[in-house]
């Protein structure tokens, strides 16, 4: 959904403003437009108490269904090009670096800096304000949580849609950096290897960082490996699926000590304990 609404806003804006400000507004779009199409799910799981899992297999089915529909009714392909998309710079001074220079802040995409900006926002957010408190309480005893005047479901449906809105801005970036063009399958299951850093991170920022350097960094090696002769009697669909396998490895080795907060993924009824 996030890559849909960016590229059509980019097809929309293209001609009317110059540079790249089509793209940043276009990721601005994103969020809020994924934001509001994840009250769906709100409504399915905090209204209607509904399993949290089915509503959000239904709500991806639909949203991939819905934006390639919508994709073909506007370009008669189901691809929507946004053409040139963000361009990879260096960082001054930083990229100077030894070392760290290189690796991090050479040819970098200004959007890697925008994701960590909100990674350090989130665990301030988080751990540092009533705010994340309450939203983390929510989560692990929500009848405590309303015991103390907390009101359960308004937090809860405000977490979905910030997840919805930084879901549907993960899939903007994809687009305005790698993909360059709307698909069905420009996310290729990206979200689903999300939520796989989020259970190897143990639901916590600063480990969901780490966990996504670790399937990174696997990605790198998949996508490099296609390019040296030694690796050309390896099909490219095993070199592909490495990532995703290395993710299964970790999941299983982390698995018994993966701690998800006490009430995740469990409806809320104000009226039981």
């Amino acid at each position: 959904s996030g890559a849909f609404f960016s590229a059509l806003t980019i097809r929309l804006l293209k001609g009317v403003v110059e540079g790249n400000t089509a793209i940043w507004i276009s990721l601005l779009v994103a969020v809020a437009a994924t934001a509001v199409f994840s009250l769906l799910h709100a409504f399915a799981c905090v209204s209607l108490n509904a399993n949290h899992v089915i509503s959000g297999t239904a709500i991806n089915m639909m949203a991939l269904a819905l934006t390639v529909y919508f994709a073909r009714t506007i370009t008669g392909s189901g691809n929507i090009s946004i053409g040139a998309g963000l361009s990879r710079s260096n960082i001054p001074l930083l990229s100077d670096i030894p070392v760290l220079g290189p690796l991090f802040f050479r040819q970098s995409y200004p959007t890697t800096w925008v994701v960590a900006l909100l990674l350090l926002v989130s665990w301030y957010l988080l751990y540092r304000t009533p705010f994340g408190l309450r939203l983390r309480a929510c989560g692990e005893h929500p009848h405590a949580a309303d015991s103390a005047g907390v009101n359960v479901y308004r937090m809860r449906t405000v977490a979905v849609l910030i997840s919805g809105g930084l879901a549907g801005l993960g899939g903007a970036i994809v687009l305005v950096t790698v993909a360059g063009e709307f698909s069905a399958t420009v996310t290729a299951g990206l979200g689903f290897l999300s939520l796989a850093a989020l259970i190897f991170g143990q639901w916590k920022p600063l480990g969901i960082l780490g966990a996504t350097f670790f399937f990174g960094t696997a990605t790198t090696v998949a996508n490099f490996s296609m390019v040296f002769p030694t690796f050309d009697r390896i099909p490219n669909g095993i070199l592909r699926a490495f990532p995703y396998v290395i993710t299964l490895f970790a999941l299983i080795l982390s698995s018994r000590s993966s701690r998800a907060p006490l009430a995740a993924g469990q409806p809320y009824d104000k009226g039981q304990r």
